[in-house]
Order: C-alpha cells, then sequence, then structure tokens
C-alpha cells in the first residue's frame, strides 16, 4: 500500500486496508524441518502481511541459542532426505552428519540463508516468533535459552493470535 494509496482512502472515505495474517505451528527441529515455517512467515511478511511461528515440541530447538545453529537431518528413515540410503546404511556413525552437510551444502549453493541468518532476517521483518510455554516446561527449557526476539505463549495465547489468521498452517 502507497501513502497516495491512503490519502485516497482518507478522502473516498473507504476504510484502510487490514494486513492479511499467517499463523504456523512448527513442530519439528531438524535442519530440513526448520527452512519451511521460515520461507512461508518471511514471505508473507514480504507481501505485507503478519506472521506469526508458534515453536512447540522438537521445533523450540530452533529457538534455542544453543541447538539453533547444531540442526541435523537424518538419512535413516527419511526417503525424501539428502541422501537416498538404505535405512540399514543410514544407521551407520556419520551417516546423519554427512546428509547435514550435503544439506547445508544444497542450501548454500541455492544461497539460502544459515538457520541462524534466517532467524534473524525474519525476526527483522516482525515475524512474531512463539515459544510454546507448555513445552518449554515438558522439556526443561528456560526463558535465558531462548534467542533474542522469541516471546513465551500458551496454547491458548497462540489461538488467540491465529484466530484472527486468514492463512493457518502446521509444517
Amino acid at each position: 500500500m502507497t501513502p497516495d494509496t491512503d490519502d485516497t482512502r482518507a478522502v473516498t472515505g473507504e476504510a484502510p486496508r487490514i494486513p492479511k495474517r499467517l499463523a504456523l505451528v512448527a513442530s519439528k527441529g531438524t535442519l530440513d524441518q526448520a527452512y519451511p515455517p521460515l520461507i512461508l512467515a518471511s514471505t508473507a511478511v514480504s507481501l505485507g502481511w503478519e506472521a506469526g511461528i508458534y515453536f512447540t515440541f522438537y521445533g523450540l530447538d530452533v529457538l534455542h541459542k544453543d541447538r539453533f545453529d547444531k540442526l541435523k537431518v537424518a538419512s535413516l528413515a527419511n526417503p525424501a532426505g539428502p541422501m537416498q540410503l538404505p535405512n540399514a546404511i543410514g544407521a551407520l556413525p556419520g551417516a546423519t552428519a554427512a546428509a547435514t552437510r550435503m544439506m547445508k551444502k544444497w542450501m548454500t549453493d541455492a544461497r539460502m540463508p544459515s538457520i541462524p541468518e534466517f532467524l534473524d532476517m525474519t525476526r527483522d521483518l516482525g515475524v512474531k516468533f512463539f515459544a510454546c510455554a507448555t513445552t518449554m516446561g515438558v522439556m526443561g527449557v528456560s526463558e535465558e535459552d531462548l534467542i533474542e526476539g522469541a516471546d513465551i505463549a500458551g496454547a491458548a495465547a497462540f489461538l488467540d493470535y491465529a484466530a484472527d489468521a486468514d492463512v493457518s498452517m502446521f509444517v
């Protein structure tokens, strides 16, 4: 929306446009599952939408300052993963590390930001990060364990946010 549009609306009496809202639930804490909510949320705010991501269960690792830069992707039981290996080989020591290195290389080659960079970027764009209060209690995560800009929210608080969303997704 441009200032000219706002001025025109003021003259015509048309109500200002309310931005769309995206509400995402992120419950996975692997490298391959950390990207989709960040991509969707950053795209939404780039389109002028509001966006919030509720990180729950293992997804909370994405907001954990000691874990977010150590996320991994497993080749074991992941038929769509970066390494197509039989489960017996995927269970060998080093397979997860190799799959993680491969995915990080793919992301670098595609000029995608790392997860720490993506978190900073999406936070700076205005994406809201909600850390699930219940999960924090269950997993022994304290407020001090979270990255800067993460808000603690119970399920009721996030549902209130999501109730006004135009698009809600569980990723």
